[in-house]
């Protein structure tokens, strides 16, 4: 047991256990014993090292910029109920989120679909943007630092990152900040601004999508020098995505997205292609019909052959979204599910290894599976318009509209964006 465990904070935030560590601190789980409630505290440290007047520094600033956030309200930002100083060094206490962070969720299950990007992107400009209008600029934002609670994406540390440009914080060699998510401008002792914080966020968005940051090297050194002056590596994996993460990406601050511009592009992105289905417009083909008429015009003496141009309608063919009809000798189609008739979507899990992600489109998207179903489980899907992705197509059955999909191949991913008929 540390020493700082048990320890009461201004009489009344008990620290409880310990959550966990970074460079600059522990974070704690706590119990406000005012108001009996859960908090988290992070206890802030500098290395042993530092001038006592560099330490002095640094708690004065941790205070004010620490105090700034506590007056933000929104819900994509973690609150921040107090800031006190014990032991000689600041505590900040939080809501206590009980959620995995966007780093701990790529660890786990790799790169994510642009759809569950694109909604954790979504949110992150709207935290940015209420902080950047209160003048706080966040300087560390990264996957660590975003938290997904359900539908919730929350981003936390606000302000209490260190200043970059502090002399007196950066003259003893430690670097600070997190080098694969730093901006250049920043790397390159340049103040931190909006801007630097909207290229962490298409790093952080890049490494959702591709599993790693852009520019993540073996060794801080080797990142900044890559940082520097290798190319931004376009992603592989943002679909619709890529022209929001390349404009973010922008090595020229003046030249990177803007909030409204990052905004318009992403919501684009998530709209998809326009998909209002218009009512079936019959199709005509330009007929030319040569035919000879019998009769003779007695004053010519000669046989007359008139053109008869026409238009013929044509029958119209296959809807565009009905499945291919299947060969003979194929095995027949699974059973449909309840309400498969009706729905805009429905997958049911042939084998246990059927994971989906289904999310609806709209003003902000709204989340509403992220799971691996077992073995014969079903999900319906009522809504007008829904972006789906099926991780292994050989382990679910899908029908669209009432219909049946053909069956994938095995760790084939199949992507739909579809709305309702």
């Amino acid at each position: 047991m540390s020493q700082s465990e048990r320890l009461v904070l201004a009489t009344r935030y008990r620290l409880v256990s310990e959550i966990g560590q970074g460079a600059n601190g522990t974070v704690w789980r706590g119990h406000d014993e005012l108001l009996d409630r859960a908090v988290a505290i992070k206890e802030l440290r500098l290395p042993d090292n530092l001038a006592e007047d560099d330490r002095v520094v640094f708690y004065r600033r941790t205070l004010r910029e620490a105090r700034a956030p506590a007056q933000l309200r929104t819900h994509s930002i973690v609150e921040v109920y107090d800031v006190v100083i014990e032991q000689g060094r600041p505590w900040i206490v939080m809501e206590m989120i009980e959620a995995p962070s966007l780093e701990q969720l790529i660890e786990r299950s790799g790169p994510l679909p642009p759809e569950r990007v694109a909604h954790i992107g979504r949110a992150l400009l709207d935290a940015l943007n209420t902080a950047h209008k209160a003048g706080i600029v966040h300087r560390d934002l990264k996957p660590s630092n975003v938290l997904l609670d359900g539908d919730r994406v929350v981003l936390t540390d606000f302000g209490l990152a260190f200043s970059s440009d502090s002399a007196s914080l950066t003259k003893t060699g430690h670097f600070m900040g997190s080098p694969a998510y730093v901006a250049p401008e920043v790397a390159a002792g340049e103040k931190a601004t909006p801007r630097s914080d909207l290229w962490s966020l298409g790093a952080t968005l890049y490494a959702a999508l591709e599993g790693r940051p852009p520019f993540e090297r073996e060794n801080v050194m080797a990142t900044l020098s890559a940082l520097a002056n290798e190319s931004t590596p376009a992603p592989q994996n943002a679909g619709a995505l890529a022209p929001v993460i390349t404009g973010l990406l922008e090595k020229n601050p003046t030249r990177r997205l803007s909030h409204a511009r990052a905004v318009d592009r992403l919501e684009r992105a998530m709209a998809g292609p326009r998909s209002g289905r218009r009512a079936p417009t019959p199709r005509y083909r330009l007929m030319v019909v040569i035919g000879l008429i019998g009769a003779t015009v007695a004053s010519c003496g000669i046989g007359a052959t008139a053109l008869i141009v026409g238009m013929m309608r044509e029958s119209p063919g296959p809807s565009p979204t009905a499945g291919p009809s299947s060969p003979a000798g194929t095995t027949a189609q699974a059973a449909a599910p309840p309400g498969a008739a009706t729905s805009t979507l429905v997958v049911r899990a042939r084998t246990d290894s059927c994971k989906i992600f289904v999310s609806a489109p709209g003003a902000a998207t709204t989340v509403l599976s992220d799971e691996t179903l077992r073995k014969g489980d079903a999900r319906r899907y009522d809504q007008p318009r829904i972006n789906a992705v099926v991780y292994d197509a050989s382990a679910c059955d899908v029908w669209v509209n009432g219909r049946q999909k053909p069956a994938g191949k095995p760790g084939e991913r199949q992507n739909y964006t579809l709305t309702k008929e």
